[in-house]
């Protein structure tokens, strides 16, 4: 009989947890428990989440690992003890931190020469910097500093010395893509003090810990890196994933460097790259015209196919909550073209459009800066199941796309994780994700100008209080 590994997914709205069949890949029980919904949350609700899902699947599971939200703040004091709640990836409070840091770093060339990316709010030097500037007090305390899947990592080992990867460290601007170690004066710089870090593995198969019943854990990653290894991706393929946040990320063998911090330059769970674009808003642009029309995702998806390519000349440019990508964080959404004829079927047009023309701009991208056109785009996430979004993305991007099927793919990526450090082999196991299907549309490439030309033309508007 083939063992079992567990594959958990600590992400921002939920825990899931996968126990799977280490051989083939095959999902044999799942589990979930939600998380608080915020952007400032205490930490140990992950851990009370982990144990209500993962804890009955865990005794019979080989082998363990935890694929988690990225950039994720979790602060401890000498003792082990929670100092602060966690400032999480979709937090920007800190975004007058990250442009300083950047500047103190001697700019943004050197920067992205030494972390791989572009420093934006959502990483986490740039939170430790906020506390310095906002909670003195808390930076005193604070001893230590891990991410999300570090702190549920830790847990499930039972306590001890605490540990992570280099895809999820790479999220920090305090680990070093180009000689592939932390760089604690980096943490000094953004907190004003050193911090203990989280050991890193010396190969990506290592098995970092124990569980206390004996089961092998994993070093872990962070959610995008989680998905990429669900996915089986090789080399050149991008991932669309469309959830809390839209991520498009493409595996590379080369380390990107973008000033311009369009695309970040993270590391990938395997020894190679995962160059990302990514948004704030994403699966919650639906969520907002839904509400809007007061409808229901089937009647959202109904009306906006119902409209015409371009919904009659209105345009979404849908930064509600700011936005990362680009780097707009004090932004909010502009709807634009509107007139009398304007209909209800229009508005939803315009914003699934919105929703995929933003992604679009992230594909292209991660093509200019890596040099590389797409292999392959497979669209992922809660909002890729919407009808619309399936039939108007081929027609946005200007080229098929794949629909995978309904999975946790960062879960099943973490369980692969887990199986690859308990066989111990040079490369993953080869799991074959099965029930995709290519989706083709006519290009609408009027859309995407129109989309770019209110992006331009609203550079620079800000909130107003």
């Amino acid at each position: 009989m083939a063992p079992k590994v567990l594959g958990i997914d600590s992400s921002t709205q939920a825990t899931k947890a996968l126990l799977v069949d280490a051989e083939s890949g095959e999902v044999l029980e799942e589990r979930r428990a939600t998380h608080p919904d915020a952007t400032e949350v205490d930490p140990r609700a992950w851990l009370e989440a982990v144990d209500e899902a993962a804890g009955p699947l865990l005794e019979r599971a080989e082998a363990v690992s935890v694929g988690g939200q990225q950039h994720g703040m979790v602060l401890l004091d000498a003792q082990g003890e929670v100092v602060r709640d966690a400032l999480l990836w979709n937090d920007t409070r800190s975004a007058p931190q990250a442009e300083a840091l950047i500047e103190e770093m001697g700019g943004p060339e050197a920067s992205v020469e030494e972390i791989g990316s572009l420093m934006v709010a959502s990483f986490t030097a740039s939170k430790l910097r906020w506390v310095r500037d906002e909670e003195p007090g808390t930076a005193r305390r604070a001893a230590s500093v891990l991410l999300p899947h570090d702190y549920v990592s830790r847990h499930l080992a039972g306590g001890g010395e605490a540990f992570t990867d280099r895809g999820d460290a790479s999220g920090t601007a305090y680990y070093s893509t180009r000689t592939e170690e932390w760089k604690p004066e980096l943490v000094e710089l953004a907190l004003g003090s050193s911090l203990e870090l989280p050991r890193l593995p010396g190969t990506p198969q290592e098995i970092m810990a124990r569980t206390p019943s004996g089961a092998a854990i994993a070093a872990g990653t962070g959610d995008n890196m989680g998905a990429a290894l669900g996915l089986s991706q090789s080399e050149g393929d991008v991932s669309v994933s469309i959830g809390t946040s839209g991520v498009c990320a493409m595996v590379s063998p080369r380390r990107p460097n973008d000033a311009t911090g369009a695309v970040t330059g993270f590391a990938d769970a395997t020894g190679r790259f995962l160059p990302m674009a990514t948004t704030i808003n994403a699966a919650r642009i639906l969520e907002a015209g839904r509400d809007l029309l007061g409808v229901s995702h089937e009647e959202m998806a109904q009306l906006a196919l119902a409209s015409v390519p371009g919904a009659h000349g209105v345009t979404l440019l849908p930064y509600f909550d700011g936005e990362r990508t680009p780097n707009r964080p004090e932004a909010r959404a502009t709807l634009s073209g509107m007139s009398t004829a304007t209909t209800r079927e229009d508005v939803a047009r315009a914003y699934v459009e919105g929703l995929l023309c933003s992604l679009a701009d992230g594909i292209t991208a991660l093509e200019d800066r890596t040099g590389s056109s797409a292999a392959r785009i497979t669209l992922i996430g809660g909002a890729a199941r919407n009808q619309a979004v399936q039939q108007l993305a081929p027609a946005v991007f200007g080229r098929e796309v794949t629909v995978a099927p309904a999975a946790e793919y960062v879960a099943l990526g973490a369980a692969r994780q887990a199986a690859w450090a308990l066989a111990g082999t040079e490369e993953p196991p080869s799991w074959e994700v099965s029930g995709s299907r290519v989706v083709e549309a006519d290009p609408t490439p009027e859309v995407l100008g129109a989309y770019r030309e209110l992006k331009d033309r609203t550079e620079g508007w800000v909130r107003r209080s």
